[in-house]
C-alpha cells in the first residue's frame, strides 16, 4: 500500500461492533449491532446523530423515496429517521430459527436489497441469504450459509461478490440485474489458504472493480484482485475486530473502515468508526433500495 495513507479514528462513539457502514448524501450509516444503535456520522466534523433501535440491527440502506430499510431482530423493516416509525415488511426466519437474526446486506444496481442471516449460536447451514425485490416480494437466493455477510457488485452488474464467513471463502456469483438471478459461485480467495487466520467480514469494490475486506479478528482491510484473487494491499488498524468497510466523502476516495470490541483485549479506539485517507482510489456510489 502507499506509504502515505493514514489511519484514525473519527466520531466518538465506541460501538459494541459496529458494522453495515454506507455513505448516503454526505453522511456514514453504520450500525452497533449488540448496542441496539444506528448511527449517522459526518466524517468531517465527527458528529454523530444515534437512534436506539431497541434490538439488534445488522445493516442498513437508503430508501430512494426517503426513510431507509433495516435488517435485524425482527426481519426486515422500513424505519424513519425524524418520526421512528417502523413498518415490518419481512421476516422469513421467525419462529423457525430462534437463533437467528438478520446480519450484513446492500442493494444492488437495480434498487432490490439483499440480507442474510446468521445464526448466533454458528450452526453450520442454519443461515440464508435473501432478497427483497422492487415489488416487496422476498426471495431465497443462497440457502445454508452460516454467518452471511459481505455483498457487492461489479460496474456492470454482471458479477455479485458474496462471503459466508466461517468458510472464509469469497466467492463471485454470476449475475444478471434484470432479474436478479445468479449463477454457479466460483472462488475469488480462500484467506485460510492465503495464509490468514482471521474471517473475511463486510466488503466494497472499488471504481477500478478491486475488493475490499475486512478481516474480522485480524485487524486489517485487504484489497483484492476480483479476477485473481492476488492481494493487492493490506492497511492495518490498531484493534483486531475490523468488521466492514465503504467509501465514502465529496470524492468517495475515504475509506471509512467499522469495528467492534474484542471480548478481552483492551485496545485504544476499539470499537470508533475509522478513516483511511491517501489510498489513490475511488469507490463507487451506493444504492438505495428502488421500491
Amino acid at each position: 500500500m502507499n506509504e502515505s495513507i493514514s489511519v484514525r479514528p473519527v466520531g466518538s462513539r465506541v460501538s459494541q461492533w459496529g458494522e453495515g457502514p454506507i455513505f448516503w448524501g454526505d453522511r456514514l450509516l453504520y450500525v452497533d449491532i449488540e448496542g441496539h444503535a444506528l448511527i449517522r456520522l459526518n466524517g468531517e466534523s465527527g458528529e454523530e446523530e444515534v437512534w436506539d433501535m431497541n434490538e439488534r440491527v445488522g445493516t442498513v440502506v437508503p430508501r430512494a423515496g426517503g426513510g431507509f430499510l433495516c435488517a435485524g431482530d425482527s426481519g426486515i423493516y422500513s424505519f424513519e429517521l425524524k418520526t421512528g416509525q417502523r413498518e415490518n415488511l419481512a421476516d422469513p426466519e421467525a419462529g423457525k430459527r430462534p437463533d437467528n437474526r438478520f446480519n450484513d446486506g446492500k442493494c444492488d444496481p437495480a434498487g432490490r436489497f439483499w440480507a442474510g442471516t446468521i445464526s448466533t449460536v454458528k450452526k453450520t447451514g442454519d443461515a440464508n441469504l435473501y432478497m427483497l425485490d422492487l415489488d416487496g416480494r422476498l426471495s431465497l437466493k443462497v440457502p445454508g450459509v452460516t454467518n452471511s455477510n459481505g455483498i457487492c457488485w461489479n460496474a456492470e452488474a454482471t458479477v455479485m461478490y458474496y462471503i459466508d464467513t466461517p468458510t472464509k471463502k469469497i466467492l463471485a456469483y454470476p449475475y444478471d440485474n434484470a432479474s436478479g438471478e445468479i449463477g454457479k459461485p466460483t472462488l475469488v480467495l480462500d484467506t485460510e489458504q492465503a495464509g490468514f487466520e482471521s474471517s473475511p467480514d463486510g466488503m466494497t469494490i472499488d471504481a477500478q472493480g478491486k475488493l475490499w475486506v475486512a478481516l474480522c479478528h485480524g485487524g486489517a482491510v485487504l484489497r483484492i484482485d476480483a479476477d485473481s484473487g492476488e492481494i493487492l494491499g493490506q492497511v492495518d488498524f490498531p484493534c483486531v475486530e475490523t468488521t466492514a468497510c465503504a467509501f465514502g466523502g465529496p470524492n468517495l476516495d475515504r475509506l471509512y473502515v467499522t469495528t467492534g470490541l474484542h471480548k478481552t483485549l483492551e485496545e485504544p479506539d476499539a470499537g470508533k468508526v475509522f478513516v483511511v485517507d491517501g489510498l489513490g482510489v475511488r469507490g463507487v456510489p451506493s444504492f438505495p433500495y428502488a421500491s
